[in-house]
């Protein structure tokens, strides 16, 4: 029992303070066999089903790629959809204002993908089970992100510059000004929306786990003297 209870602390904090990248750690159990368990750092988590921007007027064409790539199964970059909506778009408006829905619809419709902006209420998004891209304010900036989930009073979002994070329904209701849903409704995949896998990126705290006091207890480190070694 006390070996179980000190591996699962140290599994849990070393998945805590998990690396900048990606890497497998060797866990060796007292008298017993050493396992390899893969980790991912936080980080690292939060961007892996949301598409990172690189310019500051690029969330719009990494949001889509976010939506594309990660929920319809259709891959593609940042880059790519930012030269097919930069190429055709109107590049002055751009620069100051970056890629419009507009954008995002004209570009949609040459790959087989029918889009239409909707101001339904987030529920009817929800018994969907469809993701969508809103525009939201935050600290004075617009900005474009993917609904990705909900569950519980809270709603999953793939931000390009943060990556992805989970916000109160209350807050997010506070930073949608427009109320309005970018959403795909016509396309050759099904959609994937409230991925188990995505929620990975935003746990919650497990309050309502916490260790009893006897648990604690038969897990502590051992203190030893000088000649029990």
């Amino acid at each position: 029992m006390k070996r179980s209870a000190l591996s699962l602390a140290t599994l849990v904090t070393c998945a805590l303070l998990g690396s900048a990248g990606a890497q497998a750690a060797d866990m060796s159990l007292a008298s017993g066999p050493t396992y390899r368990v893969p980790m991912h750092s936080l980080k690292e988590l939060r961007f892996l089903s949301t598409t990172r921007q690189q310019y500051d007027f690029s969330c719009g064409s990494a949001a889509l790629a976010t939506l594309l790539t990660h929920h319809y199964g259709y891959p593609i970059s940042e880059t790519t959809a930012f030269q097919a909506m930069w190429e055709h778009g109107d590049q002055a408006k751009i620069r100051r204002e970056g890629f419009s829905l507009l954008d995002m619809q004209r570009y949609l419709a040459t790959i087989g993908f029918k889009s239409d902006g909707f101001r339904q209420p987030l529920d009817k998004l929800f018994e969907a089970k469809l993701p969508a891209i809103v525009l939201v304010t935050e600290k004075g900036y617009n900005h474009f992100v993917v609904i990705k989930g909900a569950d519980d009073g809270r709603i999953l979002i793939g931000d390009p510059s943060a990556g992805t994070r989970a916000i109160t329904r209350d807050h997010f209701e506070a930073i949608w000004p427009t109320k309005l849903l970018f959403v795909i409704h016509e396309s050759p995949t099904r959609p994937q929306f409230n991925l188990t896998a995505d929620w990975r990126a935003a746990p919650r705290a497990p309050l309502d786990q916490a260790m009893s006091r006897l648990v604690l207890d038969i897990s502590s480190l051992p203190k030893f003297g000088p000649g029990d070694f």
